[in-house]
């Protein structure tokens, strides 16, 4: 199974959220074609409510441990209540462009 599947079923049985996207940057990285190790998420949940975004991210973490684990290289989180993400109108911000990890660092030698 396909490791967007995996984080998106994992994520909708646990946070039941309005919004989810799981979106694979592998590709704006230094991987092989195909790739998914570099993920961004997207999730909207009234598990939210109450939480600080540390505690956000910690739930999530933990959720996705096993995925942390053997599968995911780098993992961007945007997570909001239904109240901030209708405040933010749907607006996500953009992932910066990737700084080449050992790629980058061979080529300022």
């Amino acid at each position: 199974m396909k490791v967007a599947t995996v984080i998106n079923d994992i994520l909708v049985e646990a946070l039941a959220p309005t919004v989810l996207d799981v979106i694979n940057e592998s590709h704006m990285h230094n991987v092989p074609a195909g790739s998914e190790s570099h993920f961004k998420l997207v999730v909207v949940s009234n598990e939210f409510d109450g939480k600080n975004l540390i505690g956000r991210h910690r739930t999530i973490n933990k959720l996705l441990a096993e995925q942390l684990k053997n599968d995911i290289h780098a993992l961007s989180m945007h997570t909001y209540t239904s109240a901030e993400w209708s405040e933010r109108g749907g607006d996500v911000p953009e992932s910066p462009p990737c700084m080449g990890g050992k790629a980058h660092e061979a080529d300022s030698d």
